[in-house]
Protein backbone atom coordinates (compact mmCIF):
# COMPACT_ATOMS: atom_id res chain seq x y z
CA UNK A 1 0.00 0.00 0.00
CA UNK A 2 1.14 3.37 -1.21
CA UNK A 3 2.34 5.68 2.19
CA UNK A 4 2.75 9.45 1.40
CA UNK A 5 5.01 11.38 4.14
CA UNK A 6 3.12 14.50 5.35
CA UNK A 7 0.09 13.86 3.28
CA UNK A 8 -3.01 13.28 6.00
CA UNK A 9 -5.23 10.59 5.50
CA UNK A 10 -8.82 12.58 4.05
CA UNK A 11 -6.02 14.03 1.14
CA UNK A 12 -4.83 9.88 0.53
CA UNK A 13 -8.26 8.78 0.42
CA UNK A 14 -9.01 11.47 -1.91
CA UNK A 15 -6.08 10.44 -4.27
CA UNK A 16 -7.01 6.49 -3.75
CA UNK A 17 -10.44 6.48 -4.65
CA UNK A 18 -10.42 9.03 -7.60
CA UNK A 19 -11.68 7.67 -10.61
CA UNK A 20 -8.35 8.97 -12.80
CA UNK A 21 -10.24 8.05 -15.48
CA UNK A 22 -12.24 11.36 -15.35
CA UNK A 23 -10.04 14.66 -15.96
CA UNK A 24 -12.04 16.17 -13.45
CA UNK A 25 -10.95 14.10 -10.90
CA UNK A 26 -7.03 13.83 -12.01
CA UNK A 27 -7.27 17.98 -12.20
CA UNK A 28 -9.11 17.90 -8.53
CA UNK A 29 -6.46 15.88 -6.88
CA UNK A 30 -3.50 17.34 -8.88
CA UNK A 31 -4.32 20.66 -7.34
CA UNK A 32 -4.95 19.14 -3.76
CA UNK A 33 -1.50 17.79 -4.31
CA UNK A 34 0.93 19.79 -5.85
CA UNK A 35 2.19 21.27 -3.09
CA UNK A 36 3.25 18.05 -1.75
CA UNK A 37 5.08 16.72 -5.22
CA UNK A 38 7.05 19.97 -5.28
CA UNK A 39 8.01 19.31 -1.48
CA UNK A 40 9.37 15.91 -1.84
CA UNK A 41 13.49 15.10 -1.25
CA UNK A 42 14.45 14.88 -4.43
CA UNK A 43 17.33 16.62 -6.12
CA UNK A 44 14.75 18.22 -9.24
CA UNK A 45 13.16 20.24 -6.63
CA UNK A 46 15.72 21.16 -4.30
CA UNK A 47 17.12 23.09 -6.54
CA UNK A 48 16.45 26.55 -6.05
CA UNK A 49 16.32 29.21 -9.52
CA UNK A 50 15.42 33.03 -9.63
CA UNK A 51 13.73 34.63 -12.16
CA UNK A 52 11.75 31.87 -13.90
CA UNK A 53 8.35 32.90 -15.18
CA UNK A 54 5.90 30.04 -15.22
CA UNK A 55 2.16 29.80 -16.72
CA UNK A 56 -0.13 27.14 -16.73
CA UNK A 57 -3.67 27.53 -18.93
CA UNK A 58 -5.99 25.05 -20.91
CA UNK A 59 -6.61 25.45 -24.22
CA UNK A 60 -9.42 24.00 -26.71
CA UNK A 61 -7.86 22.54 -29.56
CA UNK A 62 -9.19 21.77 -33.50
CA UNK A 63 -10.50 18.51 -32.47
CA UNK A 64 -12.73 20.26 -29.08
CA UNK A 65 -10.49 18.58 -26.93
CA UNK A 66 -9.21 20.54 -23.87
CA UNK A 67 -5.60 20.54 -23.37
CA UNK A 68 -3.36 21.34 -20.25
CA UNK A 69 -0.13 23.41 -21.27
CA UNK A 70 2.86 24.84 -19.80
CA UNK A 71 5.48 27.29 -20.15
CA UNK A 72 8.81 28.43 -17.94
CA UNK A 73 10.59 31.68 -19.65
CA UNK A 74 13.55 33.68 -17.91
CA UNK A 75 12.64 36.69 -16.97
CA UNK A 76 15.73 38.26 -16.13
CA UNK A 77 17.53 37.71 -19.33
CA UNK A 78 16.90 37.55 -23.32
CA UNK A 79 15.73 33.95 -24.57
CA UNK A 80 18.29 31.90 -26.34
CA UNK A 81 15.87 29.80 -28.34
CA UNK A 82 12.61 27.69 -27.68
CA UNK A 83 12.23 24.30 -26.37
CA UNK A 84 9.47 22.11 -26.68
CA UNK A 85 8.94 19.13 -24.57
CA UNK A 86 7.19 15.84 -25.38
CA UNK A 87 6.86 13.32 -22.54
CA UNK A 88 6.89 10.19 -22.01
CA UNK A 89 3.79 7.89 -21.66
CA UNK A 90 1.59 7.78 -18.69
CA UNK A 91 3.41 10.69 -17.78
CA UNK A 92 2.27 14.57 -17.63
CA UNK A 93 4.47 17.97 -18.39
CA UNK A 94 3.61 18.54 -14.26
CA UNK A 95 5.59 16.48 -11.56
CA UNK A 96 9.37 15.62 -12.17
CA UNK A 97 9.33 17.83 -15.55
CA UNK A 98 8.76 20.96 -13.43
CA UNK A 99 12.12 20.46 -11.82
CA UNK A 100 13.56 19.50 -15.49
CA UNK A 101 12.07 22.87 -16.95
CA UNK A 102 13.37 25.16 -14.13
CA UNK A 103 16.32 24.05 -14.78
CA UNK A 104 16.85 24.19 -18.61
CA UNK A 105 14.90 27.97 -18.68
CA UNK A 106 17.59 29.37 -16.04
CA UNK A 107 19.98 28.59 -18.73
CA UNK A 108 18.02 31.14 -20.98
CA UNK A 109 15.65 28.60 -22.81
CA UNK A 110 11.86 29.61 -23.36
CA UNK A 111 10.07 25.63 -22.36
CA UNK A 112 7.43 24.37 -23.65
CA UNK A 113 5.07 21.58 -22.57
CA UNK A 114 1.93 20.61 -22.99
CA UNK A 115 -0.24 17.04 -21.37
CA UNK A 116 -1.34 15.06 -24.65
CA UNK A 117 -5.46 14.23 -24.90
CA UNK A 118 -6.27 11.30 -22.36
CA UNK A 119 -2.51 12.31 -20.02
CA UNK A 120 -2.28 14.60 -17.37
CA UNK A 121 -4.37 17.06 -17.29
CA UNK A 122 -5.97 17.06 -20.65
CA UNK A 123 -9.54 15.92 -21.57
CA UNK A 124 -9.75 12.27 -22.92
CA UNK A 125 -10.03 8.88 -21.19
CA UNK A 126 -6.71 8.30 -19.08
CA UNK A 127 -4.07 6.24 -20.79
CA UNK A 128 -5.93 6.05 -24.08
CA UNK A 129 -4.09 6.66 -27.46
CA UNK A 130 -7.19 5.51 -30.34
CA UNK A 131 -4.59 7.17 -32.80
CA UNK A 132 -0.49 8.08 -32.29
CA UNK A 133 -0.72 10.21 -35.66
CA UNK A 134 -3.72 12.35 -33.96
CA UNK A 135 -1.97 12.85 -31.19
CA UNK A 136 1.47 14.08 -32.90
CA UNK A 137 -1.51 16.54 -35.00
CA UNK A 138 -2.41 17.83 -31.77
CA UNK A 139 1.56 18.27 -30.67
CA UNK A 140 1.91 19.85 -33.25
CA UNK A 141 -0.87 22.15 -33.57
CA UNK A 142 -0.03 23.74 -30.25
CA UNK A 143 3.89 23.70 -30.90
CA UNK A 144 3.06 25.54 -34.07
CA UNK A 145 0.83 28.43 -32.51
CA UNK A 146 3.62 28.95 -29.87
CA UNK A 147 6.24 29.49 -32.86
CA UNK A 148 4.23 32.40 -34.60
CA UNK A 149 3.49 33.89 -31.80
CA UNK A 150 5.06 37.23 -32.19
CA UNK A 151 6.62 37.13 -28.96
CA UNK A 152 8.98 33.71 -30.14
CA UNK A 153 8.99 34.38 -34.18
CA UNK A 154 12.07 34.67 -35.36
CA UNK A 155 13.94 32.14 -32.64
CA UNK A 156 15.63 28.90 -32.77
CA UNK A 157 13.26 25.85 -31.92
CA UNK A 158 14.38 22.62 -30.38
CA UNK A 159 12.23 19.51 -29.58
CA UNK A 160 13.02 17.58 -26.63
CA UNK A 161 11.39 14.08 -26.94
CA UNK A 162 11.24 11.88 -23.53
CA UNK A 163 10.58 7.96 -24.02
CA UNK A 164 7.49 8.21 -25.67
CA UNK A 165 7.96 11.35 -26.07
CA UNK A 166 10.96 10.69 -28.43
CA UNK A 167 8.84 9.01 -30.66
CA UNK A 168 6.46 11.98 -30.97
CA UNK A 169 9.62 14.30 -31.48
CA UNK A 170 10.86 12.39 -34.29
CA UNK A 171 7.25 12.03 -35.97
CA UNK A 172 6.65 15.56 -35.47
CA UNK A 173 10.70 16.29 -37.78
CA UNK A 174 8.92 13.15 -39.85
CA UNK A 175 6.16 15.76 -40.71
CA UNK A 176 7.78 18.51 -40.30
CA UNK A 177 11.26 18.10 -42.06
CA UNK A 178 12.27 21.79 -42.40
CA UNK A 179 10.86 23.73 -39.61
CA UNK A 180 13.02 22.50 -36.55
CA UNK A 181 16.32 23.49 -35.62
CA UNK A 182 16.94 20.07 -33.85
CA UNK A 183 16.31 17.22 -31.63
CA UNK A 184 16.95 16.16 -28.00
CA UNK A 185 15.89 12.78 -27.47
CA UNK A 186 16.48 11.50 -23.97
CA UNK A 187 15.98 7.09 -24.07
CA UNK A 188 13.46 7.94 -27.23
CA UNK A 189 10.99 5.05 -28.13
CA UNK A 190 12.05 4.04 -31.11
CA UNK A 191 12.25 0.37 -30.22
CA UNK A 192 10.26 -0.75 -27.17
CA UNK A 193 12.75 -3.62 -25.13
CA UNK A 194 12.13 -7.38 -25.72
CA UNK A 195 11.66 -7.34 -21.84
CA UNK A 196 8.95 -4.93 -21.75
CA UNK A 197 6.38 -6.71 -24.78
CA UNK A 198 4.81 -9.73 -24.31
CA UNK A 199 5.61 -12.87 -26.54
CA UNK A 200 4.46 -12.34 -30.11
CA UNK A 201 1.86 -15.26 -30.46
CA UNK A 202 0.27 -13.14 -27.38
CA UNK A 203 1.24 -9.38 -29.40
CA UNK A 204 -0.73 -10.88 -32.35
CA UNK A 205 -3.44 -11.85 -29.86
CA UNK A 206 -3.60 -8.59 -28.76
CA UNK A 207 -3.55 -6.96 -32.11
CA UNK A 208 -6.66 -8.69 -33.05
CA UNK A 209 -8.45 -7.84 -29.94
CA UNK A 210 -7.77 -4.49 -29.84
CA UNK A 211 -9.76 -3.77 -32.93
CA UNK A 212 -12.92 -5.18 -30.91
CA UNK A 213 -12.08 -4.04 -26.95
CA UNK A 214 -9.84 -1.43 -27.71
CA UNK A 215 -9.97 0.96 -24.51
CA UNK A 216 -9.37 -2.53 -22.45
CA UNK A 217 -6.51 -2.92 -20.18
CA UNK A 218 -5.47 -6.42 -20.27
CA UNK A 219 -1.85 -6.00 -21.82
CA UNK A 220 -0.06 -7.11 -19.64
CA UNK A 221 3.27 -4.94 -18.06
CA UNK A 222 6.18 -5.40 -15.73
CA UNK A 223 6.84 -2.72 -13.01
CA UNK A 224 8.04 0.22 -14.85
CA UNK A 225 8.86 2.21 -12.18
CA UNK A 226 11.36 -0.46 -11.26
CA UNK A 227 12.61 -1.10 -14.43
CA UNK A 228 13.30 2.86 -15.04
CA UNK A 229 14.14 3.91 -11.89
CA UNK A 230 17.68 2.75 -10.48
CA UNK A 231 17.57 5.08 -7.43
CA UNK A 232 15.80 3.22 -4.67
CA UNK A 233 14.76 6.01 -2.97
CA UNK A 234 13.50 8.04 -6.00
CA UNK A 235 11.80 5.55 -7.16
CA UNK A 236 9.60 5.06 -4.27
CA UNK A 237 8.72 8.42 -5.27
CA UNK A 238 7.38 7.90 -8.18
CA UNK A 239 4.05 7.39 -6.09
CA UNK A 240 3.77 11.25 -5.85
CA UNK A 241 2.83 11.74 -9.37
CA UNK A 242 -0.73 10.58 -8.79
CA UNK A 243 -2.06 11.54 -11.84
CA UNK A 244 0.35 9.59 -13.81
CA UNK A 245 -1.06 6.45 -15.80
CA UNK A 246 -0.16 3.09 -13.52
CA UNK A 247 -2.62 0.54 -15.01
CA UNK A 248 -1.99 -2.14 -17.63
CA UNK A 249 -1.76 -0.52 -21.39
CA UNK A 250 -5.13 -0.67 -23.18
CA UNK A 251 -5.41 -2.86 -25.98
CA UNK A 252 -5.40 0.03 -28.94
CA UNK A 253 -2.40 2.03 -27.07
CA UNK A 254 -0.44 -0.40 -27.18
CA UNK A 255 -0.70 -1.63 -30.96
CA UNK A 256 -0.39 2.53 -31.76
CA UNK A 257 2.82 2.16 -29.82
CA UNK A 258 4.44 -1.09 -31.40
CA UNK A 259 3.12 0.24 -34.74
CA UNK A 260 4.90 3.41 -34.23
CA UNK A 261 7.69 2.38 -32.76
CA UNK A 262 7.99 -0.04 -35.87
CA UNK A 263 7.44 2.66 -38.51
CA UNK A 264 10.33 4.87 -36.64
CA UNK A 265 12.73 2.12 -36.93
CA UNK A 266 12.13 1.67 -40.41
CA UNK A 267 12.35 4.86 -40.90
CA UNK A 268 15.42 6.02 -38.96
CA UNK A 269 17.42 7.18 -42.24
CA UNK A 270 14.97 9.75 -43.42
CA UNK A 271 15.77 11.75 -40.07
CA UNK A 272 17.70 15.15 -41.16
CA UNK A 273 17.97 17.82 -38.08
CA UNK A 274 20.73 18.04 -35.69
CA UNK A 275 20.29 15.35 -33.51
CA UNK A 276 21.29 15.12 -29.53
CA UNK A 277 20.48 11.67 -28.24
CA UNK A 278 21.01 10.41 -24.65
CA UNK A 279 20.67 7.12 -23.68
CA UNK A 280 21.17 4.74 -20.22
CA UNK A 281 23.18 1.79 -21.72
CA UNK A 282 21.59 -0.47 -18.73
CA UNK A 283 18.21 0.88 -20.11
CA UNK A 284 15.54 -1.71 -20.05
CA UNK A 285 12.53 -0.01 -21.18
CA UNK A 286 13.58 1.22 -24.16
CA UNK A 287 16.36 -0.31 -26.07
CA UNK A 288 19.61 1.73 -26.37
CA UNK A 289 20.88 -0.36 -29.43
CA UNK A 290 17.86 1.56 -31.67
CA UNK A 291 19.41 4.74 -30.29
CA UNK A 292 22.97 3.70 -31.58
CA UNK A 293 21.18 2.37 -34.70
CA UNK A 294 19.18 6.12 -35.31
CA UNK A 295 22.90 7.53 -34.75
CA UNK A 296 24.47 6.04 -37.72
CA UNK A 297 21.40 5.57 -40.12
CA UNK A 298 20.14 9.08 -39.67
CA UNK A 299 21.67 11.18 -42.71
CA UNK A 300 22.02 14.19 -40.07
CA UNK A 301 25.27 15.41 -40.00
CA UNK A 302 25.43 17.18 -36.66
CA UNK A 303 24.74 14.48 -34.41
CA UNK A 304 25.61 13.56 -31.38
CA UNK A 305 25.36 10.34 -29.54
CA UNK A 306 26.21 10.32 -25.38
CA UNK A 307 25.41 6.76 -23.99
CA UNK A 308 25.80 6.53 -20.14
CA UNK A 309 27.21 3.71 -18.42
CA UNK A 310 25.07 1.45 -16.38
CA UNK A 311 22.18 4.19 -16.50
CA UNK A 312 18.90 2.99 -16.63
CA UNK A 313 15.62 4.65 -18.09
CA UNK A 314 15.29 7.72 -16.36
CA UNK A 315 18.52 9.12 -16.25
CA UNK A 316 16.74 12.90 -14.98
CA UNK A 317 14.66 11.50 -12.69
CA UNK A 318 15.49 8.05 -11.38
CA UNK A 319 19.47 8.01 -11.13
CA UNK A 320 21.56 9.62 -8.49
CA UNK A 321 21.73 13.42 -8.39
CA UNK A 322 25.23 13.47 -10.08
CA UNK A 323 23.98 11.20 -12.61
CA UNK A 324 20.57 13.86 -13.48
CA UNK A 325 22.79 17.34 -13.18
CA UNK A 326 25.74 15.94 -15.33
CA UNK A 327 22.92 14.91 -18.47
CA UNK A 328 20.96 18.13 -17.95
CA UNK A 329 24.14 19.86 -18.27
CA UNK A 330 25.06 17.45 -21.67
CA UNK A 331 21.72 18.96 -22.37
CA UNK A 332 22.32 22.94 -21.89
CA UNK A 333 26.01 22.59 -23.20
CA UNK A 334 24.32 21.43 -26.42
CA UNK A 335 21.48 23.31 -26.64
CA UNK A 336 24.10 26.69 -26.15
CA UNK A 337 26.26 25.15 -28.80
CA UNK A 338 23.35 25.35 -31.16
CA UNK A 339 21.67 28.44 -30.01
CA UNK A 340 24.67 30.32 -30.47
CA UNK A 341 24.09 32.26 -33.80
CA UNK A 342 20.82 33.22 -33.35
CA UNK A 343 20.08 36.51 -34.74
CA UNK A 344 17.58 37.38 -32.09
CA UNK A 345 20.18 36.91 -29.30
Amino acid sequence: MTRWEGVDKSLEKMVKTANLDCVADRRLIREAFKEIQLGIDHCLFKAEYEGIKMKESYEVNSRGLEIFTKRWLPENSPVKALVFFCHGYGDTCTFFVEGIAKKIASAGYAFFAMDYPGFGLSEGLHGYIPSFDNLVNDVVEHFSKIKENSEFKGHRSFLFGQSMGGAVALKIHLKQPQLWDGAILLAPMCKIADDVIPPWPMVHLLIGLAKVLPKEKLVPQKDLAEMAFKDLKKREQTSYNVIGYRGKPRLRTAVEMLQTTQEIERRLAEVSLPLLILHGEADKVTDPSVSKALYEKAKSSDKKLLLYEGAYHSLLEGESDEMIFRVLGDIISWLDDHSAENPNN
